[in-house]
């Protein structure tokens, strides 16, 4: 037989070999196509939801249960935990302001508590969030926190931002500390250009001076650990940190951060009261040292 009429007819039945096969897997695929797009859906769907599930853990679900975008103060039903250990690391202060016009504590003239910091700014000045969040509230009061911002953070903290000219943030929103989320002003129930400054844990306002050190710009330690105590039917607040054990907050006082330069009598004399007084609410003595950043109760 002739070589080169059996070497044509081999490349010819490889030719349509080949070419079976080809149609057949171009049949194959264009059969799995359908699949194909559909696990594309339920795989953008899944991986939608475990962002969003991510995302909402980032937001401290394991406290809160509700994302309320009209209601400042929306946390009557739920149950304060024991313990909360606060991360305060990332932060950013609000605004370089040194300033604090007005701390944090009962206001005999409008017989009423002040539940923040009121600090020096004027209108126009940046106002930053304190911590990586996601803007829950942005709104108008006019009789309260005129302009304000409530931002809440992965590490179980609320902040407001009260008073402000202009809000540079929407509702629904993630930040950065650090992020410029208004300017300062004078909008609402103020007297004055200033930053009405809150922070909460699950809508109990605790003492920011407790969190943030304004005079130095600095946050008072790494971490802060909200503690609840029951006694007598009365709700007590204490807290610590790395840096600092002490009283943060019952509901029948007020407290004083010590300054340089400060001792019991200069102290005593700015609030009012005496010594014996002060060393009454402390647990100290007239010899008893203290020191700059130290918290006291009175």
């Amino acid at each position: 037989m002739n070589f080169s009429f059996i070497k044509t007819i081999a490349t010819g039945l490889f030719c349509f070999s080949a070419s079976a096969f080809s149609c057949h897997g171009q049949d194959l695929i264009a059969n799995q196509a359908p699949i194909d797009k559909h696990i594309k859906v339920v795989d953008s769907v899944t991986i939608q939801r475990y962002i969003e599930s991510k995302e909402m853990n980032t937001y401290a679900a394991e406290l809160y249960d509700t994302w309320n975008t009209s209601k400042t103060h929306c946390y009557n039903s739920i149950e304060i935990p024991d313990s909360f250990k606060i991360d305060l690391r990332g932060f950013a202060m609000p605004t370089p302001s040194r300033n604090i016009t007005s701390t944090f504590g009962y206001r005999p003239a409008f017989r009423r508590m002040h539940k923040g910091l009121d600090i020096k700014v004027y209108t126009g000045d940046t106002i930053y969030a304190a911590f990586d969040g996601k803007v829950r509230i942005v709104r108008y009061e006019p009789q309260g926190f005129g302009n304000y911002i409530v931002i809440r953070h992965p590490n179980g903290l609320e902040t407001i931002y009260g008073h402000l000219s202009k809000q540079l943030v929407s509702t629904d929103q993630n930040v950065k500390a650090g992020t410029p989320i208004g300017l300062g002003g004078n909008t609402g129930r103020s007297f004055g250009s200033h930053l009405h400054f809150e922070t909460r844990l699950l809508g109990e306002a605790i003492d920011p001076q407790l969190i943030f050190d304004f005079p130095n710009q600095d946050v008072t330690g790494d971490y802060y650990v909200f503690h609840k105590q029951n006694n007598n039917q009365t709700t007590h607040y204490t807290a610590s940190n790395t840096n600092i054990k002490k009283n943060a907050r019952t509901t029948s006082h007020h407290f004083y951060k010590v300054k340089r330069g400060d001792n019991l009598s200069t102290i005593a004399r700015k609030l009012g009261i005496s010594v014996k007084q002060l060393c009454a609410a402390n647990n100290l003595n007239n010899n008893s040292k203290i020191r700059p950043k130290q918290i006291l109760k009175y």
